[in-house]
């Protein structure tokens, strides 16, 4: 039997332990939260084996700890971890900046056992009443293993989070801070910058009035919470700064294009961009522009994709891309399904939902 313990049982944490109660009969889960009434759901949903207002003995059991409060709170949950903690216990978190955390742990001397997670999953809805098993199922979850953790500690690690059906990959902390400075944290910089400067431009409401296409596609991400985004920023402040200031350089030169109006550059500049986004995965073909999309949750198992398809071939819905979307930390549902029209959109959202399938039409 594995015992895992939780510090925090909120979306993520909660959406774990929900996976590895689902998906393994050998392992017993132990969970502490300030939340009463999420100590309370845990236990009577059977998430929780035992629950608990603040680490306590117990902990000492614990074969995985895992660290799911905010990151500012990380710091105080070590300490009191600490003296439950058994000598070959790994410790893990779920945080999106691991440089903090891995300043702490070198501190204490916990290089040995420590392995910094991120599940790159996640909901506009927050707290363990909005956790479910299936929100990492096919989602990319970052290892970043400290340097002294012995190999097969960071496989049997690797191996735990496999059967929540997410999809590991194995970073470094550092490269892990740059990686997501540049694909999440300074998108959401340049998304909520785009949006001050039509608010300070936009003086009779004509340019909100007329929002569409595009320009709420790139800026959706601006509306996600201030407080999240002004901690994340603080703890990643110099990768974040290094790529803004690659970024405003490569503004400066676009801007000597446009004043030139040097046709041949800004081919280039355009084609180069479209080359690169329509090689992701999960992009649609042409420019950036607004994509009439859903997001399905379904479950990870054989055929599941396919009887989506049918079900929307059967009602003569027509579908003109569809994958499943691995990084979702600020999207819902796992199938992405991208149609020709908005018309079709609902009519695909009232055939799947009326088939017990929850759906999320992206904004």
């Amino acid at each position: 039997m594995i015992t895992c313990g939780f510090i925090g049982l909120g979306l993520i944490g909660g959406s774990i332990a929900r996976a590895f109660k689902q998906n393994r009969t050998d392992i017993r889960i132990i969970a502490c939260d300030p939340n009463p009434e999420t100590l309370r759901l845990a236990h009577s949903q059977h998430v929780a084996d035992a629950v608990y207002e603040s680490p306590c003995s117990d902990y000492a059991d614990c074969d995985y700890i895992f660290l799911c409060a905010p990151v500012s709170c990380n710091d105080n949950n070590l300490e009191k971890i600490l003296p439950y903690k058994k000598k070959d216990c790994i410790l893990t978190d779920v945080g999106s900046v691991k440089s903090p955390i891995f300043a702490q742990i070198r501190r204490l001397g916990l290089t040995d056992c420590f392995i910094g997670g991120h599940p790159m999953a996640g909901s506009e809805r927050i707290g363990f009443a909005n956790s479910k098993a299936s929100l990492l199922e096919n989602a990319f979850y970052i290892l970043a293993p400290a340097d002294r953790v012995p190999g097969e500690k960071v496989e049997a690690f690797r191996s735990l989070v496999l059967s929540t059906g997410a999809i590991p990959l194995l970073l470094g902390e550092e490269k892990h801070d740059y990686v997501t400075a540049a694909i999440s944290h300074l998108p959401h910089l340049i998304a909520s910058s785009l949006v001050n400067l039509v608010h300070g431009h936009d003086t009779d409401g004509l340019m909100k009035a007329i929002a569409a296409g595009g320009f709420k596609d790139i800026t959706r991400i601006a509306s996600s919470s201030p407080v999240m985004w002004q901690q994340i920023c603080l703890t990643n402040s110099a990768n974040i700064s290094s790529l803004l200031g690659d970024y405003i350089d490569l503004l400066s030169k676009t801007k000597a294009l446009l004043d030139a109006r040097n046709p041949d550059g800004l081919y280039t500049f355009f084609d180069q961009a479209r080359m690169y986004r329509e090689s992701f995965l999960d992009t649609a073909s042409g420019p950036i522009k607004k994509s009439p999309v859903i997001r399905v949750e379904i479950s990870d198992r054989a055929g599941a994709v396919a009887n989506v398809a049918t079900l929307l071939a059967q009602n003569a819905i027509s579908i003109k891309n569809i994958g499943i979307t691995h990084n979702r930390e600020y999207e819902e549902g796992v199938l992405h399904i991208e149609f020709y029209d908005d018309n079709t959109i609902f009519k695909a959202v009232s055939v799947l939902a009326a088939n017990g399938y929850t759906t999320h039409v992206q904004k």
